[in-house]
């Protein structure tokens, strides 16, 4: 890379989550070549002494910070590349520029999109716009609703995952030791769907083990059926529920997946098409997973074999599929290995890194 790379993350706040891991991915895949990072004020965040790292936005004014800090760079040379972005970044970067923006400046990485009407015609305002603008989208679907709309830069490229060194002899020796629920405790995540579970495995006397993360995702925010959830995950009872509330450090936080099954209840609307990084990171530790079907995690396992498909979150549902994996976990868990295996490089960053050269 010739020039800066001006990596915009506003949500960046800290070493946990898949936030970190998608910027640390594109770090350690620049190598020496320089980039600056702008990211959460408070933000408790190391990498190497090549990046520059910007505390910068604020919750609150985000937003206003965001068009501010937009116009600033674009008066300049640099790249900038919004690493999480959707369509009030479009907005911004076109409020924030004097014309149109120049071909090469500009690059968006759009995770998922949940198409109507009245977003369809907003875009297509903006494409007409700034037709130069990058975008980036981990997904065919993605890809080509953004395509339709008139963003003709628009590129394909895989959802970059930090290099994760794996054991891969030691873990295929694991057995299995519980049921995982890893990653933010959010409704559109299925958490209460997996308290459902709890409960019941309370009320048959069962004795399997399962640990659940319980942290919110930002700004410690929970909705209010994930909070209601907790609620009753407390006063359950389940003896055998280890709970982590606190947010985990990245090592801690893959240390979970040692011997799991990971539950994925996920919304089927809100995960259509849209990535997970849990699943990722499930596979790439052996952990087998069960998801809900019409969901790209549901491909994902359906295609190596890797866990279970099933229709409903229903809690006796869950349940018989949690014991058809435990009577076959060796097989589930190879098979989520070389899933992990072969993601792995499917999803390196050298090729985000090869687009924003480009």
């Amino acid at each position: 890379m010739a020039d800066n790379l001006n990596i915009i993350e506003p949500t960046l706040t800290g070493e946990a989550g898949h936030c970190f891991s998608f910027i640390s991915s594109l770090v350690n895949a620049a190598g020496d070549a320089s980039l600056t990072i702008w990211c959460g004020r408070g933000a408790d965040v190391t990498f190497p002494g090549t990046v520059r790292v910007n505390r910068f936005f604020l919750r609150k004014i985000r937003r206003l910070q965001a068009l501010w800090l937009y116009r600033k760079l674009l008066r300049g040379h640099e790249r900038i590349f919004v690493s999480t972005a959707g369509r009030t970044d479009l907005m911004l970067l076109d409020l924030a520029a004097r014309g149109r923006i120049a071909p090469g400046r500009v690059y968006a990485y759009i995770h998922w999109f949940r198409p109507s009407r009245s977003k369809r015609a907003q875009l297509e305002k903006l494409a007409r716009r700034q037709p130069d603008i990058v975008i980036l989208a981990p997904t065919a679907y993605v890809c080509e609703e953004l395509r339709t709309v008139g963003f003709n830069h628009t590129r394909l490229v895989p959802y970059p995952i930090t290099p994760c060194e794996t054991d891969v002899h030691a873990m295929a020796d694991q057995r299995f030791s519980h049921l995982l629920f890893a990653g933010a405790a959010r409704q559109d995540k299925g958490f209460p769907a997996v308290v459902d579970l709890v409960e019941l495995l309370h009320t048959l006397g069962a004795s399997i083990p399962i640990t659940m993360q319980t942290s919110a995702e930002h700004y410690d925010k929970y909705d209010d059926a994930t909070r209601q959830a907790i609620g009753r995950l407390e006063s359950c009872g389940y003896p055998f529920v280890r709970r982590a509330g606190e947010t985990l450090s990245q090592a801690d936080y893959h240390g979970l997946f040692a011997g799991a099954i990971c539950l994925q209840l996920y919304s089927q609307q809100d995960f259509r098409d849209r990535i997970s990084g849990v699943t990722l990171d499930a596979l790439t530790s052996g952990s087998p997973v069960i998801t809900l079907s019409d969901t790209w995690m549901a491909r994902i396992v359906a295609k190596y074999d890797a866990g279970l498909v099933i229709d409903t979150t229903e809690p006796k549902s869950v349940y018989q599929a949690v014991t058809q994996v435990l009577e076959n976990y060796g097989r589930y868990r190879d098979n989520a290995l070389k899933a992990g295996q072969e993601l792995q490089m499917q999803n390196s960053a050298e090729y985000l890194l090869h687009e924003l050269a480009a």
